[in-house]
């Protein structure tokens, strides 16, 4: 399953991570001074991210 991971970084700020079913990190935030404002941050993915578009940036343009 997959899953969002609150931590605090060795700073004392809280972070999240985004992890695969096998155990991958497949992203990590920024770090936030609250646990509320970590915990948004993952509301606000899960509320209006599910259909993102894709914007690659790497193909070449004429």
């Amino acid at each position: 399953m997959y899953k969002f991971e609150i931590y605090k970084d060795k700073a004392g700020e809280f972070r999240f991570r985004f992890k695969a079913p096998n155990g991958q990190t497949m992203f990590s935030s920024e770090g936030y001074s609250a646990k509320a404002s970590a915990v948004s941050a993952i509301e606000s993915i899960q509320k209006n991210a599910p259909g993102a578009a894709i914007d690659d940036q790497t193909t070449a343009t004429a």
